[in-house]
């Protein structure tokens, strides 16, 4: 996967690729978020890189190097027929002229992974099919999309950059496991501009058509790759849209009859949005989600205790809903909070505990300061902060009973951290000051506005 291509063009493209950062930094920053641009853009660099040389040289492969492996039949399609290397990347179709590369791809029918491929392969095109170069292009991808989420946070509250720009960008996990060759930086990066597009175009009101095709795509991506992420934000971002726009009705009275109206009708569309966005489908549907989930889970916990893994039981599942609901309270703990430092068996997993117990410490920290009765209060009352925290927890929920294994837990719970830091410093800034974030900008705005 890395050879001697990689020390030689790795350089080459950096400096390509931070040409082209500068390039545009006076477009999408201000004069507050331009300090914090190339140090964001650089960790992700140094995350794609490093997740390459661990998966090399620690793990002796897995899933990145799969990726590349697959996009390297790709290429060879290319280099052998250009028609026969479109076939591969367009369709999954069988054709004869596809077999003898699709025998040597075990993801060729997996649309998730497949759509992986399908970047990497594109992206290869422009680099000589260089693993490491390949990484920062997806590193690059991902950093847009959490730009946009960074942005979009910053509006809403402007005295918290700093805390901000931590909370999105600087947590080891989410820029080692979101930045390289891996499904998660394509969904991390998506779902930053899905949640930039929501606030633009449903909440700001401006450049409308703009704001529903770069969600589409961002919603469409996510559908592709992980759609349980899709699943877990779309109905608290449709509420965070309906509840902010009745506080844009100025009458009191009017707007305390209203508000039950919308969290109604904003509660029914998540739920129907919800419940069809998956129906039928093997995996997702409702009505499927508790029975595969239980097989997953099971799954995951027998490799992982056959391997001496680092494995953890939260109880039986017994293949329901309602049998999830019931784990719902430990699966937040642990997706949140561990692993705990005497639970580490490597050093990867160090890492991990260090980071698990300062999240822990900062959650105990605001609930302190603020005080839960307060803390629960804002939650409520504010709309962005419910989206964040409905979104984390139920996403933690949700990554922490399938996973059964620290290893892939602290890989699957990436989307959720940035929203429940953000979420955190919010809280705690709002406590302090007891204004609240600023919600739809009148004036006309840029996106770094």
């Amino acid at each position: 996967m890395l050879t001697a291509q990689d020390i030689y063009l790795t350089p080459i493209y950096l400096v390509l690729f931070y040409g082209l950062a500068y390039a545009v930094r006076a477009r999408v920053t201000n004069a507050y978020t331009k300090k914090y641009y190339i140090p964001a853009l650089t960790v992700k660099f140094v995350g794609a890189i490093m997740l390459g040389v661990i998966y090399q040289f620690y793990y002796g492969g897995g899933d990145t190097s799969n990726y590349y492996l697959h996009a390297s039949l790709v290429q060879q399609a290319f280099g052998d027929s250009f028609t026969t290397g479109l076939r591969l990347l367009f369709s999954t179709d069988y054709n004869p002229a596809t077999a003898k590369y699709v025998a040597n791809m075990f993801w060729f029918s997996g649309m998730a992974e497949y759509t992986v491929v399908r970047f990497a392969a594109i992206a290869g095109l422009f680099c000589f099919n260089t693993y490491t170069v390949i990484a920062l292009i997806f590193a690059l991808l991902s950093f847009s999309g959490m730009w946009a989420l960074f942005i979009t946070l910053a509006k809403l509250r402007p005295k918290e950059y700093h805390w901000l720009a931590i909370s999105v960008f600087f947590l080891p996990s989410v820029f080692f496991w979101g930045s390289g060759l891996m499904k998660d930086s394509l969904c991390i990066g998506a779902l930053g501009w899905l949640f930039y597009a929501f606030y633009r175009g449903a909440i700001q009101r401006r450049r409308v058509l703009a704001m529903l095709l770069v969600g589409g795509l961002a919603g469409y991506l996510l559908f592709l790759t992980k759609v349980y992420i899709l699943l877990s934000f779309l109905p608290p971002a449709l509420l965070w849209v309906f509840n902010e726009n009745s506080q844009q009705i100025k009458n009191k009275t009017l707007r305390v009859i209203l508000k039950p109206l919308f969290l109604v009708v904003g509660g029914g569309v998540a739920l129907f949005a919800a419940t069809n966005l998956t129906k039928g489908d093997e995996k997702y549907d409702i009505d499927n989600i508790g029975g595969r989930s239980k097989i997953t889970a099971d799954y995951l916990y027998g490799v992982s205790v056959a391997t001496e893994g680092s494995a953890y039981k939260l109880g039986e599942q017994d293949g329901t809903i309602g049998g999830m609901v019931k784990l719902a309270p430990q699966a937040i703990v642990v997706s949140l909070f561990r692993p705990f430092l005497w639970e580490v068996r490597n050093p990867v997993m160090f890492l991990s505990a260090l980071e698990a117990l300062f999240m822990l410490i900062f959650t105990v920290r605001i609930l302190l300061q603020s005080g839960v009765v307060r803390t629960l209060s804002l939650i409520v009352s504010t709309p962005v902060l419910t989206l964040c925290f409905v979104f984390a927890l139920v996403f933690a929920a949700t990554v922490g009973i399938v996973s059964n294994n620290f290893g892939t837990l602290v890989r699957y719970k990436i989307p959720l951290m940035p929203f429940y830091m953000a979420g955190l410093v919010i809280t705690q800034s709002m406590s302090v000051t007891g204004s609240k974030p600023v919600g739809r900008i009148r004036r006309p705005a840029r996106i770094i506005s």
